[in-house]
């Protein structure tokens, strides 16, 4: 079987029924498997899962003394545009377009670690990484791992239940999985000590760097607004960690064909161009799948990308040595024969309005 059927760590009811179609298990399935796998008392190999779920629950406090104690209409905006805006984009820029697709390359080690760090650190970037390659390879069939056709708490659920890596994986497809993070810079697990955590990651390096993330960032916010700016921001953090959660299940059409002609031209699976994603964070989904491995997905005049804003932004000061850019062929291979085509059937619109009129 293929490495990518292999990677993942199949979830108890499976990706595809007895007759291999993709199989939507019932809320009660997802529920109980996202319990189980996130149990560490019975299985220590859980920790990753675990520790991500931890840190949303650790900042929902903070989103609760936002809301009945420190909130003002100004903290409200501030705190909008640093979850949606500043921790989307962020989202983009580092676990999307460099972490799994390598879309441009920094300079150093210290411009890699100064993107890593550019906001509150909350999922560990292998539960999305490894889990990413294959939702491109198996977009929308069974083995996505946030497939819309399961539905809303399908992928709501999906980093517990279907993003983890195969805890059993030979030494030979170990290190090919733990070479699809070797560009992301975190310290990486031997192959024995994968089979003792289960992971790529190491519970103890990853949990430290999460505490000294946080503590340099409520510091930081501390001493630029007080406990209020804190508190606010750090709950806005929680809302960002819950709410991106959807992304792929809404960036799917949530199960439905939604891609409209002149929008969406990727007509390989079911990825949608969103107006909220896209500007808040350049999440152009559709276009994003036409082209993974650009630095910009938004390519059309009115699709923002504050993503790729970051990422030119730090080309042009030296941070970013190179990044690849598919916009010229995107206008090339779609843009242009859809305007072509476009104003041929307006032409012959006209042209047959015209014939009427005369007759």
């Amino acid at each position: 079987m293929a490495f990518i059927d292999e990677i993942l760590e199949k979830p108890s009811y499976g990706w595809t029924d007895e007759k291999g179609n993709f199989y939507k298990p019932s809320p009660k399935e997802l529920i109980k498997e996202f319990f189980s796998r996130l149990n560490v008392f019975k299985n220590k190999k859980n920790w990753l899962a675990f520790t991500s779920w931890v840190s949303i629950l650790i900042l929902f406090p903070f989103f609760l003394l936002f809301i009945f104690k420190y909130f003002t209409w100004k903290l409200l905006i501030v705190t909008f545009i640093y979850s949606m805006i500043v921790m989307g984009s962020h989202g983009t820029v580092w676990y999307h377009r460099y972490c799994t697709h390598g879309a441009y390359q920094f300079r150093n080690p210290f411009w890699r670690w100064l993107t890593q760090n550019l906001v509150l650190k909350i999922i560990p970037e292998e539960i999305y990484v490894v889990s990413h390659h294959v939702h491109h390879a198996k977009s929308d069939t069974p083995g996505d791992p946030y497939n819309a056709y399961g539905g809303f708490l399908y992928c709501f659920l999906a980093d517990v239940n279907h993003q983890l890596i195969n805890r059993n994986l030979s030494e030979a497809d170990y290190n090919k999985a733990s070479g699809l993070m070797e560009r992301v810079g975190i310290y990486r697990n031997s192959y024995k000590q994968y089979q003792k955590w289960g992971s790529i990651a190491n519970p103890l390096t990853t949990v430290s760097f999460i505490i000294l993330n946080w503590a340099f960032w409520f510091t930081m916010f501390y001493l630029i607004g007080g406990i209020a700016l804190a508190v606010a921001l750090f709950g806005g953090a929680f809302f960002w960690a819950v709410g991106v959660r959807t992304f792929n299940y809404e960036g799917h059409g949530k199960g439905k064909d939604k891609r409209e002609d002149g929008m969406d031209f990727n007509r390989s699976d079911m990825s949608i161009n969103q107006y909220w994603p896209g500007i808040v964070a350049g999440e152009w989904h559709n276009n994003h799948h036409l082209y993974p491995s650009s630095a910009r997905s938004g390519f059309l005049k009115y699709q923002i990308d504050f993503a790729w804003y970051y990422i030119y932004m730090l080309y042009k000061i030296g941070g970013i040595v190179s990044y690849h850019d598919s916009k010229k062929q995107f206008n090339e291979q779609y843009l242009s024969p859809y305007l072509r085509k476009s104003e041929k059937v307006e032409n012959a619109e006209l042209s047959a309005s015209g014939k009427l009129t005369n007759n």
